[in-house]
């Protein structure tokens, strides 16, 4: 078994249900083991800012699938879920993402398929925050440093707010 951390996200229909039947479907793999689940993040959108807010939340798991296997498994979910992939505009609004932080301590890049640890966690306030909930000293094997030392170095972090409190007016 390796301990894996992903990061889900949701900004289209009902964010908090699409968040939890992802994890919820997760769940039901019999090569997946759900260890921790942060709690439900609301966040600025990253990269696009013209969208709605994002729901956010951080997943420690156990598995047996290879890295690659667990990508296409839960692409699958995100399928199933009511994600529509635009290869041409990034960080679209999207029904449910995915994304596999890191998967143990290995470093992984396949074709730009999948790159581990994930290439901007460190940059992003919606992925550190729930992260720090789950497992905040977790060193990233790339930079050695701990989740809590990677959110300190954050620049300019984005809006987080624990999900049902009352957030500032978006414009």
């Amino acid at each position: 078994m390796t301990r894996v951390f992903l990061s889900l996200g949701s900004n289209l229909g009902d964010r908090l249900s699409n968040i939890q039947q992802a994890v919820s479907t997760l769940s039901m793999s019999d090569k997946i083991k759900i260890i921790k689940t942060s709690s439900f993040y609301e966040t600025e959108p990253w990269g696009n800012k013209n969208q709605n807010w994002f729901v956010n939340a951080a997943v420690a798991v156990d598995t047996i699938m290879e890295p690659m296997e667990l990508l296409k498994y839960c692409q699958n979910i995100e399928y199933t879920l009511g994600r529509i992939r635009n290869q041409k505009e990034r960080w679209q609004a999207r029904a449910i993402d995915i994304d596999i932080l890191m998967y143990g301590d290995k470093i992984i890049n396949i074709d730009k398929t999948l790159i581990i640890p994930h290439p901007y966690m460190h940059l992003r306030a919606f992925v550190l925050v729930p992260m720090l909930e789950v497992k905040s000293d977790l060193v990233h094997p790339v930079f050695n440093k701990t989740i809590s030392e990677l959110y300190d170095e954050l620049e300019n972090p984005e809006d987080v707010f624990l999900y049902g409190t009352i957030l500032p007016r978006q414009e």
